[in-house]
């Protein structure tokens, strides 16, 4: 998957050492070009065929962007840490033509991004079964501030409700338009977003009173420049 990730964007990465519990998340924004979704999707089949064939072993998730404007898919994998990116993929080097000749031409765009999981505010690992996700995306002007709002928020959820909603993750560089961090939050399918659930403001309130939740929400409003959110459907086909 790695060697995938590299041929629709043509990154080098640098080898860091990582040993703080968290991980890192490949991101490739994949804007397929528009009446060329059912060729890039049999691409990509033909490709995962190949390295499957291939005896590859990464793992990879497709996820297909479900509003906004254009056609976009997102190929995810998760490594340990940075020092994964030096090594071989003799699999994705062998199936790399199917890239260049069967996925890229029906390729509008690819913007890569890479994430760092931020156990420190009680993150959790996506759900088996894990179908859908929602995922919000943020960007500040005060980094600080935000991530106290955060740190209290997540935690107070988890002390009520046993564990976090969802993973957060903090963006490792990116251009001047990037999101800083996203939390993602994971469902079984699409009849989950169906079932009502106290929302987290008001969880916090009736832990903490009106009064804290009235600081915080100040605290968390003034950090931030920007937050926007999309759901995104697993391709359990294309992924794997």
């Amino acid at each position: 998957m790695r060697k995938l990730l590299f041929l629709v964007v043509f990154i080098p990465m640098l080898a860091i050492s990582q040993n703080d519990g968290s991980k890192l998340l490949n991101m490739s924004e994949i804007t397929v070009k528009e009446g060329h979704e059912s060729q890039f999707i049999a691409g990509v089949k033909m490709w995962k065929e190949c390295y499957l064939e291939k005896k590859g072993t990464d793992k990879f998730n497709v996820w297909r962007r479900v509003q906004g404007e254009g056609i976009m898919y997102v190929l995810t994998g998760l490594m340990e840490n940075w020092a994964e990116m030096d090594k071989e993929d003799a699999a994705g080097k062998e199936c790399r033509m199917k890239v260049i000749e069967l996925i890229m031409p029906h390729v509008e765009k690819v913007n890569y991004n890479i994430a760092r999981t931020m156990p420190e505010v009680g993150s959790t690992t996506p759900a088996e079964g894990t179908k859908l996700v929602w995922v919000s995306f943020f960007r500040t002007t005060n980094g600080t501030l935000f991530n106290e709002a955060v740190k209290e928020m997540s935690s107070t959820l988890k002390s009520v409700e046993g564990a976090a909603r969802g993973t957060w993750y903090s963006f490792n560089g990116g251009g001047p338009d990037a999101p800083e961090y996203m939390v993602s939050t994971p469902y079984k399918g699409f009849a989950d977003l169906d079932i009502k659930r106290e929302g987290v403001w008001k969880i916090y309130e009736n832990k903490h009173g009106k009064k804290k939740t009235d600081e915080l929400r100040a605290k968390f409003r003034a950090s931030l420049e920007n937050s926007w959110a999309y759901l995104y459907s697993l391709n359990e086909d294309l992924s794997n």
